[in-house]
């Protein structure tokens, strides 16, 4: 457990040793003495002013090669039981250290092999339980965990499978569960087969709660996995999604906590969120890569004010040997708020990387790069807290970082 005296003074020597232990003893990752250990942790050494963050502030514009600036460790411990009867039950603990904050994304008991529905698996605590993710900007489209709840993943519905969840506003890290009284609901329809090569998923969720600013709400998302789209190993991922109120896109909570003294309290005009996206992922011989373009619209909680944020940018890797490879990312990204300046950004990153193989999502990667960043005023103007203190309009990066899952 974190509250280990022993184990805090472990993880206290830095985010980094876990990378040399999972690296240099790989051979542990997968099972200890009965229980299942997995993680990620990445972090390295950076040279400029700020050392990441160039980003407009929308979800999908963090376009992270040489940009993320940061340390952390992730650690699941899962352990398994045989109940007999094709019955088992699982108990899943995730502590995790993230710039020197200790935290704990998951812990939760689950159970599987019941005779009424033996595929399903009924769950209680905090589980995450992301769905799909588009990693070049780390950010996950379909996300409904990481408050305390219950529920069920795959029951067999014939032509699709059923997960459903119920939460309250607390979860490990914000022991506060009462925030405005709130409760969500979930429904993720998965595994629907629309056409060959083709999957469709759909999540739904609903919000309740006393909220001072703006309204309750709910939201849809629909993704759609084609493989070999075009030609043989492309697969593209289409996404639509829509929520208002307190209910975000990804399929939680969205801005919990408002109070009286906020700003517009007492106006019942609740936000709007609405995104379309679209990423290709390939793999072919020594060439691979990540690609995305996405358009969001946002007008918060009480505000007529709707923000649009473009993306479109991608990721490219190339193998030159085995352990070596090429990696190059170009981001372009834009925000404008109703009756303001259009801001834009623009990141170009160069990283020669070392890898276990030449891939593009092969790990552990160790990467050098250099890291590009340019912005009009606008964006300069709405940042001058952070990248675009000091009249700056361009900045460039450069360090080594680590990247490891296992």
């Amino acid at each position: 457990m974190i509250k280990n005296l022993k184990l805090k003074k472990m993880f206290r020597l830095s985010p980094l040793v876990g990378v040399l232990l999972t690296t240099s003893v790989p051979a542990m990752a997968a099972d200890v003495g009965g229980l299942e250990v997995t993680g990620y942790t990445r972090g390295g050494v950076f040279n400029g002013t700020p050392r990441g963050g160039y980003t407009l502030g929308g979800q999908m514009q963090g376009f992270r090669l040489g940009n993320e600036g940061d340390n952390g460790f992730e650690l699941e411990l899962r352990k398994t039981f045989d109940a007999g009867d094709g019955m088992k039950w699982s108990m899943d603990y995730m502590p995790t250290v993230w710039n020197g904050s200790f935290g704990a994304n998951q812990a939760y008991a689950e159970m599987t092999g019941l005779d009424f529905a033996p595929e399903a698996k009924f769950w209680a605590g905090q589980r995450r339980l992301r769905i799909q993710d588009v990693h070049i900007v780390d950010h996950f489209f379909m996300d409904y965990g990481i408050n305390f709840g219950a529920g069920m993943t795959d029951y067999n519905l014939g032509f699709a499978k059923l997960g459903v969840g119920v939460f309250n506003g607390g979860s490990l890290d914000n022991a506060n569960s009462k925030q405005n009284n709130a409760r969500r609901v979930n429904v993720d329809l998965s595994e629907i087969q629309s056409n060959p090569g083709g999957v469709v998923r759909v999540l739904g969720t609903v919000v309740s709660g006393n909220y001072v600013l703006g309204s309750p709400g709910s939201g849809i998302g629909i993704s759609h996995n084609q493989s070999d789209f075009l030609v043989k190993g492309l697969t593209n991922t289409f996404f639509l999604q829509t929520a208002s109120g307190h209910a975000g896109l990804n399929g939680q909570f969205d801005s919990l906590g408002d109070t009286l003294n906020a700003p517009f309290a007492g106006d019942k005009n609740g936000s709007s969120k609405n995104r379309i996206g679209d990423s290709i992922n390939w793999q072919t011989g020594k060439f691979g890569g990540q690609a995305l373009v996405v358009l969001q619209n946002t007008k918060p909680e009480g505000s007529s004010i709707n923000t649009k944020d473009t993306t479109i940018g991608g990721r490219v890797s190339y193998g030159i040997t085995r352990n070596f490879k090429m990696l190059a990312e170009v981001g372009m990204t834009s925000r404008k708020p109703d009756n303001s300046a259009n801001q834009t950004l623009n990141k170009v990153t160069i990283a020669p990387t070392l890898s276990l193989a030449s891939d593009f999502w092969s790990r552990p990667e160790l990467r050098f790069y250099v890291t590009q960043a340019s912005w009009n005023d606008a964006a300069r103007l709405a940042n001058v807290g952070s990248f675009g203190a000091g009249g700056r309009t361009s900045s460039t990066t450069t360090g080594a970082q680590i990247e490891v899952w296992w």
